[in-house]
């Protein structure tokens, strides 16, 4: 079992190393070791076409992570009151919302976007197009159902005695809120956020569908390896992949620490 377990994480971590092995390759050729170098990180970060599209993609996950923790919260509070039918309903489409395929999610906003631009261009001086905005909007719908889930769960396990006694002693609702369910809800909240800026920092195929003129890194990394693939490609895919791992194990890391705070 211990060989099965290593040939596994050898499959699927080898690819992984190889980008951040060749992003250290001196050479122009990425699969042509000529020795190491940092040369492609410099070239990479001097560049001005990916430094505008790592700006775009951190300006759409920022944007996507701050309104899918707010909207993934109230929605998890308003959801903890409601029972019965629409209680399982609600929670199928907030499960059916994580579940949907990227390509179906990208394809669905394009053309509600589009249906909707047709309706309403006409009657406005301006006219709405594609862009960073559309990406947004398409990452809040997928990761609204993320914090939500994530919120739910840390609402089921939460003392509510410490609420009751909050009321006991006079609290308003919103001073309920503030000083006892804000507190006990902001690992989840802050594990949320951390994550919805993830998915949407590294998403692609959404983003390919609704960004309009505007380039993400992904889709910039897209575009660059159809003309081949180079030291300084693999410079920027390792900085994602750093980037997303270390995003991942601090909201993992939250999430225990909030576990833990919880039994305590």
């Amino acid at each position: 079992m211990r060989i099965y377990a290593i040939l596994i994480y050898i499959f699927l971590y080898a690819p992984i190393a190889f980008i951040v092995a060749g992003s250290f390759n001196a050479g122009r050729q990425a699969m042509v070791w000529q020795g190491f170098s940092l040369e492609w990180y410099g070239k990479a970060f001097s560049n001005p076409l990916i430094m505008e599209a790592l700006t775009t993609s951190l300006t759409i996950a920022f944007a996507n992570a701050v309104l899918s923790a707010a909207i993934g919260t109230l929605a998890a509070l308003g959801l903890e009151r409601v029972r019965g039918f629409l209680r399982a309903f609600f929670d199928s489409l907030i499960y059916i919302a994580i579940m949907v395929p990227g390509i179906v999610i990208g394809i669905s906003t394009l053309i509600a976007f589009v249906s909707l631009f047709d309706a309403i261009n006409p009657m406005l001086a301006f006219r709405l197009e594609m862009g960073a905005w559309a990406v947004i909007a398409a990452h809040v719908l997928f990761n609204t159902a993320v914090v939500a889930l994530l919120v739910r769960a840390r609402l089921q396990g939460m003392d509510r005695s410490l609420v009751e006694a909050s009321e006991d002693l006079y609290a308003t609702p919103l001073g309920t809120f503030r000083q006892v369910v804000l507190p006990l809800l902001a690992p989840s909240i802050l594990a949320g956020f951390l994550l919805a800026f993830t998915f949407s920092f590294e998403d692609f195929i959404i983003a390919y569908f609704v960004a309009g003129p505007d380039v993400t890194l992904p889709i910039y990394i897209f575009s660059s390896i159809r003309r081949g693939i180079t030291p300084e490609i693999n410079a920027v895919g390792s900085v994602v992949l750093l980037t997303s791992f270390v995003l991942l194990i601090l909201a993992q890391l939250i999430l225990q620490r909030g576990e833990r705070a919880k039994a305590a």
